[in-house]
């Protein structure tokens, strides 16, 4: 076996249940071999023989729908592959964009910061529904009205190269940690230089409240730095296991209920940064800064913890 074949193998296994992968690795193997040699025996080139037998078998997320007795079709089985790529495409950087824009549209046409954070966050959202809609509703048509959109068909060439069976990479990893290290510098570098200068020009203001070095910032690093410990352990085991996931869950309430907490009760902000700005200093100004801040953090810790099962029963299904 080339790899090829190890390839075609490895993305077939990709989604499909763990404790079927090896008794489906062997018997896919074992098909793609005697094809191959059935090819040969009648003159046929070794290596033209696997990229036919290959091309043959098809896509092989189809081919593992068939394994997991899946049924690929929420609108209908023929664009269904198309439909979700496409969709994965369009949803993983369209809704941030127009959510970006909308935001420094709102930011520049006026003063309230609150709001243009707001205005982001309703232009993300309404664009993700907007594009699942449309785009389901299109290939919904194409499928009920048979028509033909002449897709280029599949092809071995399409097939991912090959990786180690990780699900954590070094590049993900990397990114985390450099993130986590960035973000935990920046809570005393904030406290001697911010973005926001001083009325009179002299210095710059502390984002967050000072009176939190009592205890809430430093139990807050304490809480980034476990993280960054917990990124590495990720990164060695190569896989969310169980201790992880629960060990990640903890550590984000421990960090999101404070921030919550303390948002609700007015405490995070710096009184010399919420005075500096007048529509920061209106209570309704500041309340949509605090709804939008813990709306926030709860929803990416839910986001965190939703994508941590779900790699969690990829592993252990």
């Amino acid at each position: 076996m080339t790899s090829l074949t190890d390839r075609y193998v490895a993305a077939t296994l990709r989604t499909v249940p763990a404790a079927r992968r090896e008794e489906i690795a062997a018997e896919l193997r074992g098909s793609i071999e005697d094809m191959i040699d059935g090819r040969a025996a009648g003159g046929e080139d070794t290596t033209a023989a696997e990229r036919e037998v290959l091309t043959e078998l098809g896509d092989p997320a189809q081919l593992a729908a068939r394994y997991a007795d899946r049924r690929l079709q929420l609108i209908g089985p023929t664009y269904y592959l198309a439909w979700w790529r496409l969709l994965k495409l369009l949803l993983s950087f369209v809704p941030a964009l127009v959510g970006v824009v909308a935001g420094l549209v709102q930011a520049t046409d006026g003063d309230n910061v609150g709001g243009a954070v707001g205005a982001g966050i309703g232009a993300a959202i309404q664009t993700a529904v907007q594009i699942a809609f449309w785009v389901t509703l299109v290939f919904a048509v194409l499928e009920r009205t048979n028509t033909k959109l002449d897709l280029p068909a599949w092809t071995v060439d399409q097939l991912p190269q090959d990786r180690p069976e990780r699900q954590i990479t070094l590049a993900d990893a990397a990114v985390s940690i450099g993130w986590l290290v960035i973000f935990t510098a920046y809570l005393p570098l904030q406290h001697f230089l911010s973005f926001v200068p001083a009325r009179a020009g002299d210095g710059h203001l502390p984002i967050l409240n000072p009176a939190l070095w009592s205890f809430w910032l430093p139990f807050l690093m304490v809480v980034l730095i476990a993280t960054v410990g917990l990124e590495i352990a990720k990164y060695r085991v190569g896989r969310w296991t169980l201790p992880l996931v629960v060990t990640s869950a903890v550590l984000d309430l421990a960090f999101a209920i404070p921030v919550i907490f303390l948002m609700q009760n007015d405490r995070l902000l710096s009184p010399e940064l919420v005075a500096r700005f007048d529509w920061l200093s209106q209570p309704d100004n500041l309340d949509t800064v605090a709804t939008v801040t813990i709306v926030a953090t709860i929803v990416i810790v839910l986001w965190h913890f939703a994508e941590s099962i779900i790699k969690l029963r990829r592993t252990a299904a």
